[in-house]
């Protein structure tokens, strides 16, 4: 069975060595849709894959991160990147151009890393992220699946947010707490509440 939340977000890019000429050279942007799968081997205590309401923190505000924000590839030259840095408050540097597909993959990734660090309390069977989907039009999207990851060889600490989208993050240090967990930290950093069953 495959559940999926929908998330949205207005970001600004530019694709470098792309085809089209807009796109590579100047600065636009889009109103995105992401969609996030999920999978499990059964259902929970309250007859779900995974409760919706559990999205609310770490993955929306990951994927929330993106919005009115500026992504840039950190290969840009140095005087752009450090144009962006001292004229936007909110700017991703990331390891990969800002396409639908690499969103994909990055957001993938990410989330896939943030399930594994979450202890569920509710009986959810094997949790997992099967594919994320984003539309960066109302005509197009990509969609990257969990095989598609081994094309993703960037680790967390290649990816950057600027301060102002830490700090609007329900919790702050969450980035920083995911990135401990995958570099040896053994206790998950996420735990979701332990639900009181009523029936």
């Amino acid at each position: 069975m495959i559940i999926r939340k929908q998330f949205k977000f207005n970001g600004m890019h530019i694709v470098r060595n792309c085809s089209s000429v807009r796109c590579k050279e100047s600065i636009h942007a889009h109103t995105y849709t992401v969609e996030v799968m999920f999978t499990g081997t059964g259902l929970d205590n309250g007859q779900m894959i995974m409760d919706f309401g559990l999205m609310k923190g770490t993955i929306k505000d990951f994927i929330g991160s993106f919005n009115n924000a500026y992504s840039m590839w950190n290969k840009e030259d140095t005087a752009f990147r450090n144009f962006v840095m001292n004229n936007f408050d909110r700017y991703i540097t990331m390891p990969v151009s800002p396409s639908a597909e690499a969103y994909s993959l990055m957001f993938l990734s990410v989330i896939d890393k943030i399930v594994k660090a979450t202890e569920f309390n509710n009986g959810e069977h094997e949790v997992a992220v099967s594919s994320v989907r984003v539309h960066e039009t109302a005509t197009g999207y990509a969609e990257a699946f969990i095989e598609d990851l081994e094309w993703y060889t960037y680790g967390l600490e290649d990816i950057f947010l600027s301060d102002a989208i830490h700090d609007n993050w329900s919790d702050p240090s969450m980035f920083n707490k995911l990135m401990s967990f995958h570099n040896g930290m053994t206790e998950k950093p996420f735990v979701n509440e332990i639900v009181e069953q009523q029936v």
